[in-house]
């Protein structure tokens, strides 16, 4: 028998997640990535919290959350970690957006646009490539340098296998990534107020 933390939430597909909408039945709509990433677009009426605040505040969180509640993130990696983590505090009617931002925008789905940046997963990528080229460049006049680059292909395959990643967590920690209203205050706020998606 699985455990609360170990319960995938179900899911909920693009063409689903819209018609609950147009219905005029919409779940409240949780964005776990970045503010950086909410900001550059969003589903109209989605609530930004950031998964590391929303793991650090689960609980806090949880008595804001009694309806169903549809979890967003790119592709569905951050939004399922949302899920377990709600999950463990008891929330139910928990769903996960199926493919995430990607599969609703490729449906042509109705959405909020921002300044554009670079989602979470492509600055990890950046910041990786960087540093495994730098450590091989390195490594003709230092050859210790190679051993940076294993370190980071380690991370990258841990990162894989685990479904987490220690250098994004970070990276989502950079001013680049936050947002002006990130903090718990201001999100509660919003989910008592009903103002999702304003940003």
């Amino acid at each position: 028998m699985s455990t609360p933390e170990t319960t995938r939430p179900a899911t909920l597909d693009a063409a689903g997640l819209r018609e609950l909408i147009d219905a005029g039945r919409a779940p409240r709509l949780l964005d776990v990535r970045t503010p950086a990433e909410f900001e550059t677009v969003h589903i109209p009426g989605a609530y930004n919290v950031p998964l590391d605040l929303l793991k650090e505040h689960r609980e806090e969180l949880r008595a804001h959350l009694d309806e169903d509640v549809v979890l967003i993130c790119r592709s569905g990696a951050r939004a399922t970690q949302a899920g377990q983590t709600l999950a463990g505090v008891g929330l139910p009617n928990l769903k996960i957006l199926d493919g995430g931002m990607l599969a609703w925008q490729a449906t042509n789905a109705p959405v909020r646009q921002g300044a554009p940046r670079w989602d979470l997963e492509r600055q990890v990528r950046l910041v990786a490539g960087s540093i495994v080229l730098l450590s091989v460049l390195g490594s003709v006049l230092v050859p210790g340098l190679k051993w940076v680059a294993g370190f980071i292909g380690a991370g990258l395959t841990f990162a894989a296998v685990s479904n987490t990643c220690a250098m994004g967590m970070l990276l989502s920690k950079l001013p680049y990534n936050r947002g002006a209203s990130c903090d718990l205050d201001s999100i509660v706020g919003q989910l008592r107020e009903g103002t999702g998606g304003r940003a």
